[in-house]
């Protein structure tokens, strides 16, 4: 008596499984694509955000250790009666004899003064720009430079010469110092000869006419006392936070809770700290799209099985696994799923490194980015595709070749 032994199924390898699975999309290009897209949009989001934050971080602590974090500001504070206070004249001198005080600059608004490009400019129509007298050597303090032309020295600190802020330049229309340029300041000409580039730690002198001491009280009428002091220190931590606590009652003794001290680099700090404060809300958005991905996929999937039951039931005929058929459904929605979260790596990059050039950034996406668009498309497509999977392994082949 002979006996028959059933022939053990075929191992399926995974590159035999890819080819399998890549079979379905390549026959269905718009219906996969489609399916992709949400999930591409969602990856995209997230690599995005994640990389326009980390380029922003990136930025903001590069600028803040190109200027330093030695500089402190002592401005007027208020009186107890709530007016504004004053800082003695003597106040720049006096803080820089302090140790660890390397230099010492200092403007003074002039009250009752606005600048115009021409005099024939309704007065109300000031822009909010404020005239201000400064010291010579007041952008290498302040942490500013020149964009154009020169700024004070000890003889034009004397004449009506004038240097504008980058705001001012722009609001007044002026794009670069030419030969004889005059603004009109307190009814009379000011020869304009140089423009400064924005400042981020004393965003004030952007909006600011600057013109010597000297010649702010000969011709503006100002009473010669600072109203913000530019301090730098030696540029250690603690050499900063002792000056620090030492400023407020050296630039006023009589009254040093008159007196107002900052750090300008802090703010910067804690703007680079806050620059992923909104990273929440798109990353939920970016979840969102995931989601419809994820069931763009899964109907994608269902349909797939629908459609073919017939080819279901002929390789369960000639000897496919249940196992086989759900691994092949499996792996088309993984596929599916991994194409377009590449497709939304590269996109999310491409947007990161276009917006951060545009912004002078340097170009950061975190490997969590691109590696966590992936990660979550690899989990969606498993997910979405585990149970038309499991359907397409369930039927029988005498039901699926039933329709034939």
């Amino acid at each position: 008596m002979t006996t028959t032994s059933t022939p053990a199924a075929a191992r399926l390898h995974p590159a035999d499984l890819a080819g399998l699975a890549s079979i379905g999309l390549r026959t269905r290009k718009l219906r996969a694509a489609l399916s992709a897209l949400g999930i591409a949009i969602g990856v995209a989001a997230i690599v995005a955000v994640l990389g326009l934050a980390a380029s922003a971080q990136a930025a903001l602590l590069a600028q803040i250790a190109r200027l330093g974090t030695n500089l402190l500001t002592v401005s007027t504070g208020q009186t107890l009666t709530g007016a504004t206070a004053e800082l003695p004249q003597a106040a720049p001198g006096m803080i820089a004899r302090l140790p660890g005080v390397t230099a010492v600059q200092a403007t003074g608004g002039v009250g009752g003064v606005s600048a115009y490009k021409s005099p024939l400019i309704p007065s109300i129509l000031t822009n909010a720009l404020s005239v201000d007298a400064a010291t010579l050597n007041l952008p290498a303090v302040a942490g500013t430079s020149l964009a154009q032309g020169h700024f004070l020295n000890a003889a034009t600190a004397r004449e009506p010469v004038a240097v504008l802020g980058a705001a001012t330049a722009q609001l007044m229309g002026i794009d670069r110092i030419r030969p004889g340029m005059r603004i009109w300041a307190g009814g009379q000409w000011f020869y304009v000869t140089g423009i400064l580039n924005p400042d981020a730690y004393a965003p004030e002198l952007d909006s600011a006419v600057l013109v010597g001491f000297p010649a702010a009280e000969r011709y503006l009428g100002f009473d010669g006392h600072p109203s913000e002091l530019y301090v730098r220190a030696v540029n250690t931590q603690a050499a900063t936070t002792r000056v620090d606590n030492l400023l407020a009652a050296q630039a006023n003794p009589e009254f040093p809770d008159e007196v107002s001290v900052s750090q300008p680099s802090q703010a910067l700090t804690a703007q680079a700290d806050a620059a992923g404060a909104f990273d929440t809300l798109f990353l939920g958005l970016g979840a969102v799209a995931l989601l419809v991905g994820a069931v763009g996929v899964a109907n994608i999937m269902i349909i797939s099985v629908l459609e073919r039951r017939q080819e279901i039931g002929l390789r369960r005929a000639l000897g496919a696994t249940r196992g086989q058929i759900r691994a092949q459904f499996l792996a088309e929605a993984i596929l599916l799923a991994l194409a377009g979260g590449a497709a939304g790596d590269v996109a999310g990059a491409a947007a990161t490194v276009s917006y951060a050039h545009a912004k002078g950034w340097a170009i950061v996406i975190p490997p969590e980015a691109w590696a966590g668009g992936l990660g979550a498309a690899l989990l969606i497509g498993a997910v979405a595709g585990l149970l038309p999977a499991i359907r397409a392994a369930r039927l029988s082949p005498t039901e699926a070749l039933w329709s034939l």
